[in-house]
C-alpha cells in the first residue's frame, strides 16, 4: 500500500483543479500489479468536471481492463481528513469493480481506510437490476 500513497501523492500534481483548488488523485492496481493513475479534471461547466476515481478506471476500462482484473483503488487527498468518492463515482466504482475489491481512502497524515466495494454503495444499481 506504501507504493501507492506514493503513487497517489505524486500524481497529485496532475489534477487540473483551478475552480475548487481541491486536487484529488486516485491510482488503481490489477491483480497483475499494473497501475492505472487518474485526477480530477475540472471544467467552467462544472458538469462536465471528471473525478480523479472515474479518470482512473475509464483509462482502464480504456485499455482493456475489466472489473475482474481490478484489485483496488487508493483515493487520496493532500488533507489530514479522509474523503470519500462522490455518489456519482460510488456508482460508477460499483459497476466496473467486483464488491470484494477494495477502496482505499489515504490523507496527508499517512492514515488509511479500507473498503469494500459493496460497502460504499450498499444496495447500489448494478446490471443484475436491469
Amino acid at each position: 500500500m506504501e507504493k501507492l500513497l506514493a503513487l497517489a501523492k505524486e500524481n497529485l500534481k496532475n489534477s487540473y483543479s483551478p475552480y475548487s483548488h481541491f486536487p484529488v488523485s486516485a491510482v488503481l492496481e490489477l491483480k497483475d500489479g499494473t497501475i492505472f493513475k487518474g485526477t480530477n479534471i475540472e471544467n467552467a461547466a462544472y458538469g462536465l468536471a471528471n473525478c480523479a476515481e472515474r479518470s482512473a478506471l475509464f483509462a482502464a476500462y480504456s485499455s482493456g481492463v475489466r472489473k475482474h482484473d481490478i484489485r483496488r483503488l487508493l483515493v487520496y487527498t493532500d488533507h489530514n481528513y479522509f474523503v470519500s468518492p462522490c455518489g456519482s463515482c460510488r456508482q460508477v466504482i460499483r459497476e466496473l469493480m467486483e464488491d470484494d475489491a477494495e477502496i482505499i481512502l489515504a490523507n496527508n497524515k499517512g492514515e488509511t481506510k479500507v473498503f469494500r466495494n459493496q460497502e460504499l454503495l450498499p444496495f447500489g444499481f448494478t446490471e443484475a437490476d436491469l
